[in-house]
């Protein structure tokens, strides 16, 4: 039996080093990792898997076969951990967008608040010294204020629909099937966000069908009915954008006299985009009926939304950040802000009443307009904003036009700073560094030039995204 082992072993050790796909049987997942994947073990190699959790037993289809790690699929299980509770959409397994349904709302922040503190310690070298705890969410479903379906000919299925014979739907609405560009998940029922968000797509849907419309077909390029971005604010207005593939304009007012007829919709617009990708800033957005944008609230602050707008998904937990940084910031009345990748300026807006003056760098002009309209909204005089990238506005004369920075404020894309960026903030030396990201791994790497000038004062998790393992973290930076 030894000797039957020992060949065993020496067998799969060999399958390891030379191939790059295989299957490995009956693993224990250990720990998670980050980023949605969980740690299991083969010998002394590493193997982070998908769609597991610490405590399952699985066999794992190694797809990517490296000298230290290994990346993997969870292919069946064997036995399932103790923290897994039963999901509450239908989609789940299926669509990518709420992979921790299968995991308590505790678990879930756990793993997040875990998560943020390895990557800093493992990959920037950072203890902070203080860990406030994280700050969960109020509500973990209809929580998104904003929702982008796909209209589609071609229907996503998995292999346990397929073998139960369910049939192909011709023209479906949902969202696309992971790591697939051409196949949509067809959904009724969708968690995320607060009504009238699903009887607009589910009415759309049956009007398009019955009128015999026809469905973007992404492969050949050709459609009617492409995509419908929705926006519901805490103050329940709501705007829809629907995006055609073509011209008809007899259809296309034929199905927006319908929406305007049935539903309340404060701000009704659509698109004809006729390109292959289905972004919207480079297209004109046609307001179709209703007013041109509409309200959304911070604590006291309004914001005008329009179909372009950037702005936190999640407005309870953007209020929750935003107060986290306007806390730990701690800005006086006779200090300079300096808000760096300010979008539509929300934060910069947010800590204004504290500061003598917030200077805002954005390199997308719409959002710098859209910053400087709610400031005026809000009757804030102390805010400048500019348009540009941050690595050529903010040279030498930039800092000495507009002051010191007394207080600096991060918010990069999740690929974090630019090196050569760092180098500069380094250079002018804010007094206070508040760097908020959506990406701790970034953060922490971004944190190996910064550390050497700068004191990590708190840390503070924040969750945006109940039941995903996205997590945004606050760190407060002090010059040492």
């Amino acid at each position: 039996m030894q000797r039957i082992n020992t060949l065993t072993k020496l067998y799969l050790e060999k399958k390891m080093s030379r191939k790059k796909k295989f299957l490995l049987e009956a693993l224990l997942i250990e720990q998670y990792a980050a980023e949605g994947k969980s740690i299991a073990k083969y010998q002394d190699k590493i193997i982070f898997v998908e769609g597991a959790i610490p405590g399952d037993v699985v066999d794992v289809w190694v797809y990517k076969n490296k000298k230290d790690y290994a990346q993997g699929i969870a292919q069946k299980f064997h036995c399932y951990a103790h923290d897994r509770i039963d999901a509450f959409c239908k989609h789940f397994g299926v669509c990518g967008g709420c992979k921790w349904q299968m995991l308590s709302y505790e678990k879930q922040l756990s793993y997040k608040e875990k998560q943020v503190q390895d990557q800093l310690q493992r990959i920037g070298r950072i203890y902070p010294q203080t860990v406030w705890p994280i700050l969960d969410a109020d509500s973990t479903t209809w929580y998104r204020n904003k929702l982008e379906f796909t209209a589609s000919a071609l229907q996503y299925l998995s292999k346990e629909d397929l073998q139960a014979g369910l049939p192909f739907k011709k023209n479906v609405i949902g969202f696309h099937a992971p790591k697939l560009f051409d196949k949509v998940i067809d959904v009724e029922t969708c968690y995320l966000q607060q009504d009238p968000s699903n009887e607009i797509k589910n009415f759309i849907r049956a009007f398009a069908i019955e009128h015999q419309f026809t469905f973007y077909h992404i492969k050949e390029h050709k459609g009617l009915l492409r995509n419908i971005m929705i926006r519901v604010s805490s103050q329940k207005e709501v705007l829809v954008n629907i995006q055609f593939g073509e011209a008809d304009m007899e259809n296309i007012t034929l199905l927006l006299d319908a929406l305007k007829d049935t539903f309340t919709i404060h701000s009704l617009y659509y698109t004809i985009n006729t390109k292959l990708n289905d972004s919207l800033y480079d297209q004109d957005v046609i307001l179709y009926a209703g007013k041109p944008t509409i309200d959304e609230y911070l604590e006291d602050l309004v914001f005008e939304i329009s179909p372009k707008s950037f702005f936190q998904t999640n407005t309870k937990q953007a209020e929750k950040l935003y107060q986290v940084v306007k806390k730990v910031a701690d800005i006086k009345p006779n200090e300079t802000l300096y808000d760096m990748y300010c979008g539509t300026g929300s934060i910069g807006i947010f800590l204004a009443k504290n500061a003598k003056k917030v200077i805002g760098i954005e390199s997308v002009p719409d959002a710098i307009e859209d910053a400087k309209k709610n400031a005026f909204r809000n009757q804030l005089s102390n805010l400048q904003f500019y348009a540009g990238d941050v690595l050529k506005i903010c040279n030498s004369d930039f800092f000495a036009l507009h002051g010191h920075a007394d207080v600096m404020i991060i918010d990069p894309p999740r690929a974090g700073c630019h090196e050569k960026f760092l180098e500069k903030i380094i250079d002018v030396l804010p007094n206070r560094i508040v760097y908020v990201s959506c990406n701790p791994a970034t953060q922490a790497r971004d944190m190996l030039l910064l550390s050497k000038h700068y004191d990590t004062i708190i840390s503070q998790a924040v969750d945006m995204f109940p039941h995903t393992h996205h997590i945004e973290n606050v760190l407060l930076l002090h010059t040492k």
